[in-house]
């Protein structure tokens, strides 16, 4: 996809400066004071002014401690000469947001009209607003920004403070490619989110014309709304052909809790609907090898968007259990958009025992959801463990066509079945005559997990998934299963997220 992983940069030379300082690493420490040179003896005081003294191929070091300010990167780095802002090591600064205003669009980091730019090792916390209509921001990257690192970073506590109706909106981190210059080069990785308030905003948002991300091993828990989200078809961008997150990949995440109705004032007042991980109106992206728990759903394949289908994606060796409603969804909302979802592989997923509750319309959504305008998408490989009397697989409507099924392996305690078109199939038979699918695929064939009790999916020996699923070319089946164990071997692929 066309991503420069630059992280690694060589270190700049050190030259005399005029107070005596080495280009290389400036300090700052809560007992420095700005009127200081920037040394390890003599550190200054706030991070903006470190960051105002560095140059290409520096590094602002900052030691542990709380630091109540809002912080903006000045300048740009160059390719091999990043400036990074980064912890001291063994200690932890504290970027605090409490008691700072918001007025329009704000955040505690940001990152805007420059490139060549490292974060790495900060608590970023407690901005929180109850002014309506603002929009509070742990981090933000937007402007003509590319080649950015965001690593191992603590967000919390971002809160915009509102009902619903009054436009509550936050991120913990925000890529906004809002500009005719697409934002590329984007490595979102290691970081722990957690406990915000976002509205019907999201926790960790790539939106607009971003060209080329990764984000992966990121914890994600605690949150309202969405937890992981590559958009497209909102109001980032004004050129319809770049207003549209590509070329991305969401990999090796762990997302949990993450509950639309949490919280004084929740975001779905009803129903549960948020989505763990969330492709809406993106194209290119790649989701795998993710770990999903008990949220309100597991990973999406949707679009809210007339315009913008999300096509072209991958969902592959992802683990999605016990979440409230369904694991994967995929289609347009019904009677709402017609954008849908085009072109795209869910391929060797393990999804156990979700569906505890009933959705929007009183309905079961099932282990996949297809709603409205799905089109030449192929569902292969995957585990499906239904609760007792669930649904394996839901089509709510005849709109959609092209789409092949097969190679599954269908497993519940009793009585769990299928819908095609709005219609119940209890019969395995009957299923695969209503959908012209499965041809390949086994139902009633407990796939033997190691330890079901204990979240173990791992496969027994004798599962009979093991060696049972189509070896698929390598772009859409991936190299690595969940583990990061070869995804084929001897030439046999399980099924599931698990080679055995």
């Amino acid at each position: 996809m066309g991503l420069v992983l630059f992280g690694c940069q060589k270190k700049s030379e050190s030259t005399p400066q005029e107070k005596g300082v080495k280009i290389g690493v400036y300090y700052v420490a809560t007992n420095g004071s700005d009127a200081g040179n920037g040394t390890l003896a003599q550190p200054f005081r706030t991070i903006g002014k470190g960051l105002a003294a560095a140059r290409p191929g520096d590094t602002v070091m900052v030691r542990g401690g709380m630091y109540t300010e809002k912080v903006t990167f000045p300048k740009s780095g160059q390719l091999d000469k990043l400036i990074t802002l980064q912890a001291y090591p063994n200690e932890q600064p504290i970027i605090d947001g409490n008691g700072l205003s918001a007025t329009g669009k704000e955040a505690l980091v940001t990152i805007r009209n420059v490139n060549y730019i490292q974060l790495v090792g900060f608590e970023i916390r407690n901005f929180k607003s109850a002014t309506p209509w603002v929009d509070v921001n742990g981090i933000i990257v937007h402007g003509s920004s590319s080649h950015i690192v965001i690593r191992n970073n603590h967000i919390h506590h971002i809160e915009h403070n509102v009902a619903p109706e009054n436009g509550r909106s936050g991120h913990a981190i925000e890529v906004l490619g809002n500009t005719e210059v697409p934002i590329q080069d984007i490595l979102i990785e290691g970081n722990e989110i957690h406990d915000c308030r976002t509205g019907y905003s999201e926790n960790l948002t790539i939106n607009g014309y971003v060209d080329g991300f990764i984000v992966r091993k990121n914890k994600v828990y605690n949150g309202e709304n969405i937890g992981i989200v590559a958009a497209g078809g909102y109001a980032a961008n004004s050129n319809p052909a770049k207003n549209y997150a590509r070329n991305g990949l969401i990999a090796e995440n762990e997302i949990y809790h993450i509950r639309g109705a949490s919280g004084p004032i929740p975001a779905y007042q009803e129903h549960p609907g948020a989505i763990s991980i969330y492709v809406d109106g993106a194209q290119n992206i790649t989701v795998e090898r993710n770990w999903v728990y008990d949220s309100d759903r597991g990973i999406g394949l949707v679009s809210e968007n007339d315009h913008f289908p999300t096509q072209n994606c991958v969902v592959r060796n992802n683990v999605v259990s016990n979440c409230l409603l369904t694991a994967i969804y995929m289609g347009g909302y019904l009677g709402y958009t017609g954008g849908g979802t085009k072109h795209c592989y869910v391929v060797n997923n393990t999804l156990v025992n979700n569906n505890k509750v009933t959705g929007y319309f009183d309905e079961i959504e099932g282990e996949i959801r297809l709603t409205e305008n799905c089109f030449d998408n192929e569902i292969r490989n995957n585990i499906i463990y239904a609760r007792k009397d669930g649904v394996f697989i839901h089509k709510y409507t005849s709109s959609g066509s092209g789409n092949s099924i097969d190679q599954n392996l269908y497993y519940s305690p009793e009585g769990a079945h299928w819908i095609w078109n709005g219609v119940d199939l209890t019969d395995f038979d009957g299923w695969k005559a209503a959908a012209a699918a499965d041809a390949a695929s086994t139902h009633g064939l407990n796939p033997l997990f190691v330890g079901l009790e204990e979240e173990d999916f791992h496969l027994q020996a004798t599962s009979p998934a093991v060696g049972s699923g189509l070896v698929l070319p390598e772009h859409v089946i991936g190299a690595l299963d969940f583990d990061g164990k070869p995804r084929v071997s001897a030439q046999t692929v399980a099924q599931g997220a698990y080679q055995r």
